[in-house]
């Protein structure tokens, strides 16, 4: 199975999320500017909520993809608040005719004062049991 792992992140929460699940996985972790260059079975598509939506980087990453390309789209997020990126990530995707697993990874990250400490070691256990469940499962 042909796996990718990019994400987007402007303060490094998502970021520690990707290198936990490319730690599983065994590929790297990359940022969404790095396009896929090969077709991919399965992608773990990293975000952040600002300002209520995904960055537009993002937007634009979605946008590139091509439904032979990538077969199947697993989303993880993280936000200060509990708002994960999934119901934002499923429209984009499904405009592309991409799947989006139904699972996905939601943690607080930090934001300022808030949730300083997130994504924590426990977060990032977290992370790793869940790609490995999907790894697992397909």
């Amino acid at each position: 199975m042909n796996i990718a792992i990019r994400y987007y992140t402007k303060s490094g929460n998502t970021k520690k999320l990707a290198e936990a699940a490319a730690e599983v996985a065994g590929v790297p972790a990359l940022p969404v500017s790095t396009p896929l260059t090969e077709p991919a079975d399965l992608l773990f598509l990293g975000s952040s909520v600002y300002a209520g939506t995904v960055d537009r980087e993002v937007k634009q990453f979605i946008a590139s993809l091509d439904s032979t390309q990538v077969k199947k789209v697993v989303n993880f997020s993280t936000a200060a608040l509990p708002t994960s990126t999934y119901q934002t990530v499923e429209k984009l995707l499904a405009a592309r005719n991409i799947p989006l697993d139904r699972r996905e990874f939601h943690c607080r990250g930090r934001f300022h004062f808030l949730h300083r400490t997130h994504p924590d070691e426990e977060d990032l256990a977290r992370m790793k049991a869940f790609a490995r469940s999907v790894l697992v499962s397909g």
